[in-house]
């Protein structure tokens, strides 16, 4: 597993209330199906709904000791290294939490948590490719 992030969403109770507050840092966002997205150097800072991004990460909101809000993308060339990566890290004490499976947006993915809880996802998104040094440049979703 290259070491590098891809992805770090947060995971918010109020949408339209965070995304004004990164607006109102500066920072220029897009937004598609109720997910924010903003450019931060070589990886992308993402805004989700807390509930949906638990659900996405197979785990459970309990608003308590449960889910913490927090997830991190580490992005693939390849569907194969979804699997491979995701078997990588179950033997290393990781836990597969959504095993790998297209998306209903048309890429591949998995999640899996590290031994204290914290889950990543891996993925294969033609639609966001990785430059060559690994770095992710967001798209324009408007063209898409």
């Amino acid at each position: 597993m290259e070491q590098r992030i891809s992805l770090i969403t947060l995971g918010v109770r109020d949408l339209e209330r965070a995304k004004a507050f990164y607006q109102a840092l500066g920072w220029q966002c897009q937004e598609i199906e109720e997910t924010v997205f903003f450019q931060t150097g070589g990886i992308g800072f993402v805004l989700w709904g807390l509930d949906k991004l638990a659900a996405d990460c197979g785990l459970d909101d309990d608003g308590a000791a449960g889910f913490g809000g927090v997830a991190l993308a580490h992005n693939v060339r390849s569907d194969g290294e979804v699997d491979e990566l995701l078997a990588v890290a179950e033997r290393a004490g990781g836990t597969v939490t959504k095993p790998a499976r297209q998306s209903p947006l048309g890429f591949y993915t998995g999640v899996f948590t590290d031994p204290e809880g914290y889950p990543w996802e891996i993925a294969h998104n033609p639609g966001i490719p990785l430059n060559a040094d690994g770095t992710l440049t967001l798209p324009d979703f408007s063209a898409m």
